[in-house]
């Protein structure tokens, strides 16, 4: 550990850790999967510092939906063509640092109620903050009018996964994916020349 950190950046990253082994017991292996014991196994937390934290496994799943909703702000971005790239290439860094694409596959594609949540937590804030940058875009004439922001999100969302279920060799993934889908979105929602 480094001395110069801080106790709350100590407990951050333990966090942190206990987090993303639960998202990654849950992609594994499913949500039955998760309790304190292969939650402590795979994250390197003791179990004593984890019932710190958690009253059991319901809490700790309960904070987890909590904690990955992302952390996107695009109100400071001027709607264009090039801001649409940064907004696709924040939105599939943020996905993927913070709650990992594929964990993103498996809950929606799950019937758990619990995972519903985590999706929701995660999903509708970014669906928001996109749709509020379309309806600025169209606001000022950058974007065309009546653009159906639900249906072009959930596009965004299902290029992220397959691209993400596909793989990639290249050294800027997200970058590639990025200038490719603004490319496929541009040509929608670009105003009437």
């Amino acid at each position: 550990m480094n001395m110069k950190e801080t106790k709350e950046q100590q407990r951050e990253r333990t966090d942190s850790k206990i987090m993303h082994a639960t998202l990654e017991i849950i992609i594994a292996q499913g949500i039955g999967a998760v309790n304190i014991e292969s939650v402590a196994r795979r994250s390197g937390v003791a179990k004593t510092t984890i019932y710190r934290r958690y009253a059991n496994t319901d809490d700790l799943i309960r904070h987890l939906t909590l904690t990955v909703a992302p952390s996107l702000d695009f109100s400071a971005l001027e709607p264009s063509r090039e801001s649409l790239r940064t907004v696709l290439r924040r939105i599939i860094d943020c996905f993927d640092e913070e709650f990992e694409l594929k964990a993103i596959g498996v809950v929606l594609s799950s019937e758990n109620a619990h995972l519903h949540n985590i999706a929701k937590s995660v999903i509708e804030p970014a669906a928001e903050r996109f749709y509020d940058f379309l309806r600025r875009g169209m606001a000022i004439g950058a974007f065309r009018d009546g653009l159906d922001a639900p249906f072009l999100f959930q596009t965004v969302l299902g290029s992220m996964l397959a691209y993400k279920a596909l793989g990639t060799s290249s050294a800027a993934p997200h970058a590639d994916w990025a200038g490719n889908m603004t490319g496929l979105v541009w040509a929608s929602i670009r105003p009437a020349q």
